[in-house]
Order: structure tokens, then sequence, then C-alpha cells
């Protein structure tokens, strides 16, 4: 079986003094955690859980497919 990847953004916070990492590509699909590590594991477990709530609807899962550009102001 084919692994699905997909491109996370972390960012620390220093308000709640940890990282937050969110999945562009999934609506909502966030997590956070005290070190790097634990707000990765934190995340795959949000995705994995995003993706069985998109199958068990019948879903299509967005494609990581994205560009991204920069637009300056």
């Amino acid at each position: 079986m084919k692994k699905t990847k997909f491109k996370v953004f972390l960012e620390y916070d220093p308000e709640y003094q940890g990282f937050v990492a969110e999945v562009l590509s999934l609506p909502g699909c966030m997590s956070q955690g005290k070190s790097e590590e634990e707000a990765i594991q934190n995340i795959e477990e949000a995705i994995k859980g995003y993706l069985k709530v998109l199958r068990e609807k019948h879903k299509t899962v967005p494609s990581e497919e994205v560009r991204y550009v920069e637009v300056g102001i």
C-alpha cells in the first residue's frame, strides 16, 4: 500500500509555549505539542482520524498537489 504524505505547517506558539501543527490541504486538521516531536506525533494521529472520517462518509481524500505562490503587497 502506497503511503500518503501531507505537508504540515509547524509553528512555535509562544503563548502556548509549544508547537502548533496544521495540514493546509485538510481544512481544520490541526494539533499541537510541547515539542516538535510531540506535535508531529499528534498531527499524524489527527491526520489518520481525519482520513478515517472522510472514508466513512465516502468523501474524496484531498490531493496533496499544492502549489505555493508568493504575493507581495
